[in-house]
């Protein structure tokens, strides 16, 4: 079930179906799997963050309630998750990295990184898909992915590329930071960024 951080902000975790046990740490396959996933109900959209549905009952009534248009947006080309099965549900609109989101919604390309990350203005939440993830401390921070997990790309980029990607991050007033892998950062998001970076 999905917990609401803000209002109109909810997240929640499902079992992905890819995920495989014992992988060699900060291997490609070194991911939990439990994997986050947003809601957000916007003025004109209720917004999907790459979406991961076991249980549609709940979305059912979320989807009813808020009324508005359902439109899903993807931070990684490999978060397909559920995609598919929203749109045809809901009658969704799947809208590219290049597209432009609904009002108070952004999309922050990561340089290097083959993501773009979603911004949600109102509740200050920043939705990464793979290039920061949980460091599941007490209380939870963030850490840079394994740079195993960039070895698909051109290069490949190593973590000095990929911070300068991520530079960009320190100009926006997050607060949390809701990741896909770990624990999300629900306070002061921004300093969580800064030394994930440092």
């Amino acid at each position: 079930m999905p917990v609401e951080l803000a209002p109109g902000l909810h997240r929640w975790t499902a079992a992905h179906p890819a995920w495989e046990p014992g992988a060699e740490p900060d291997s490609p396959g070194d991911w939990p799997e439990q994997v986050g996933c947003v809601a957000y109900e916007a003025q004109d959209a209720l917004v999907l963050v790459d979406p991961l549905v076991a249980d549609w009952t709940w979305l059912d009534a979320l989807v009813e309630r808020h009324g508005q248009p359902v439109v899903v947006l993807t931070t990684m080309r490999f978060h397909g998750r559920s995609r598919a099965k929203v749109a045809e549900r809901y009658g969704a609109r799947l809208v590219t990295h290049t597209a432009a989101p609904p009002a108070g919604v952004a999309r922050i390309p990561i340089e290097h990184g083959d993501e773009s990350m979603v911004w949600l203005e109102a509740p200050r939440a920043l939705v990464p898909g793979d290039r920061l993830i949980g460091d599941d401390g007490d209380p939870p921070a963030l850490r840079i992915c394994p740079e195993s997990w960039l070895g698909y790309l051109p290069g490949p980029p190593g973590h000095d590329a990929l911070r300068d990607g991520l530079r960009p991050l320190l100009d926006l007033p997050v607060e949390l930071v809701l990741v896909s892998h770990g624990a999300p950062v629900l306070r002061d998001g921004a300093a969580a960024i800064r030394a994930a970076l440092a």
